[in-house]
């Protein structure tokens, strides 16, 4: 009989394994740095036993910033830039990960496997490009033969391709994450996450999985990220103390939430593409606001990722008995969770902390877990979401 070829024997003997370890990857649209976090897990799909291990953000060099953001979110851009950055940055995650396993004092050697989400630097969905013949589309790269190379552990990288490929839209991931990690029966439970972008997950408390609701929302902190470091030479609106000293404009903010984005059908995604500073100057230039206070703006862009979650929550879930958990960049930002608290006066509003999630980790820890699954895992069918297994496998020899 044939033997499986070292490769595969390898991933068999690691699916069948009562408990695995794994490392999950996140490299966000804000490029704070790269989220590293190590968990074990047991059993799969919702008997999942999972526990957080290890957790760390290497931040990234000014420089690696800056060659990201020259290919990200534009149309037009160095196809070589793009190449040599696919190759670079797998390398660079691998680098980081040593890193990160060697100050933990965990051998390679005791890993089966990395999950690595990749830097996104276009996202496409059908709705927003509105190119005849084109269906969704999205681009991350890191590419995870580097990864596997450079760490010597077996990788399962760009998750999204498979789930455009079954007619998703790439995002929000989270959903396969919440559900199996989230949900509580009995309680009606929204799981928000605020990065870039905003996205939610509702986990009804009967455990209905048709019911289940997975979506972006708009902009969470790409668009206060962006007015920051234009206007003000900071990476992020630390504390909201730049928020808290301008004001609101609520003609502005008007303006800013008139857009065919938050009326598409469910479930739809976003990014950058649109959501970046030409869409507020087309909306300051709609309300002859041009001129308007610098604060006075990351105020506004502050209140419209507010608002922008606020109302959709209103508009789409009328349970009364609501508990919302936050996660990401955003639920650190006292003036989006203030602004929560006051519009969402029925919603008891806490962050994952309360769930064992660290909140800071949450994407990290989810693509770990769709790493966990892709290697022993079954397709789940989730609302109307695609029941597909996702990840690429890029082995070490």
């Amino acid at each position: 009989m044939p033997q499986l070829n070292k490769n595969l024997q390898k991933l068999f003997n690691a699916a069948q394994r009562q408990q695995r370890l794994g490392i999950g990857l996140m490299s966000g649209t804000s490029l704070d740095g790269l989220d590293i976090a190590l968990c074990s897990f047991e059993g799969s799909g919702i008997d999942t036993q999972f526990r957080l291990l290890q957790f760390t953000t290497i931040p990234y060099t000014p420089d690696f910033k800056l060659a990201v953001q020259q290919v990200f979110a534009q149309k037009q851009v160095s196809l070589e830039q793009v190449t040599l950055l696919n190759a670079y940055i797998g390398s660079f995650h691998a680098k980081l990960i040593l890193q990160a396993l060697t100050i933990w004092k965990v051998p390679v050697a005791g890993v089966d496997f990395i999950a690595s989400h990749g830097q996104t630097i276009y996202h496409a969905p059908k709705h927003q490009h509105q190119q005849p013949g084109y269906d969704s589309a999205t681009l991350q790269i890191g590419d995870g033969d580097h990864i596997a190379i450079k760490t010597g552990i077996m990788t399962i990288s760009d998750f999204r391709q498979k789930h455009i490929a079954v007619g998703g839209e790439g995002a929000p991931l989270a959903l396969y994450g919440d559900v199996l990690l989230g949900s509580q029966p009995g309680e009606d439970r929204i799981l928000l996450n605020i990065g870039g972008i905003a996205n939610l997950t509702y986990l009804p408390g009967d455990s209905d999985l048709s019911k289940v609701i997975c979506t972006d929302i708009g902009p969470g902190n790409t668009l206060i990220d962006a007015a920051c470091r234009e206007y003000f030479d900071q990476p992020f609106d630390e504390d909201s103390k730049i928020a808290y000293s301008g004001k609101v404009s609520e003609t502005l903010l008007d303006a800013l939430l008139y857009h065919p984005f938050f009326n598409e059908t469910l479930p739809k995604t976003t990014g950058p593409e649109l959501f970046n500073l030409s869409y507020v100057a087309d909306a300051q230039q709609a309300t002859r606001l041009l001129n308007i206070g610098k604060a006075d703006l990351v105020a506004t862009l502050s209140a419209f990722t507010g608002r922008a979650i606020a109302q959709f929550i209103r508009s789409n879930f009328t349970s009364g008995n609501i508990k919302l958990f936050a996660s990401g960049g955003g639920a650190r930002n006292p003036f989006i969770m203030e602004y929560l608290t006051n519009a969402l006066p029925g919603v008891s509003i806490g962050n994952t902390d309360a769930l064992g999630i660290n909140p800071d980790a949450k994407e990290a820890i989810l693509f770990a877990l769709l790493g966990n699954e892709a290697l022993c895992g079954e397709p789940l069918a989730i609302g109307t979401n695609p029941a597909v297994l996702m990840g690429k496998f890029s082995f070490a020899f």
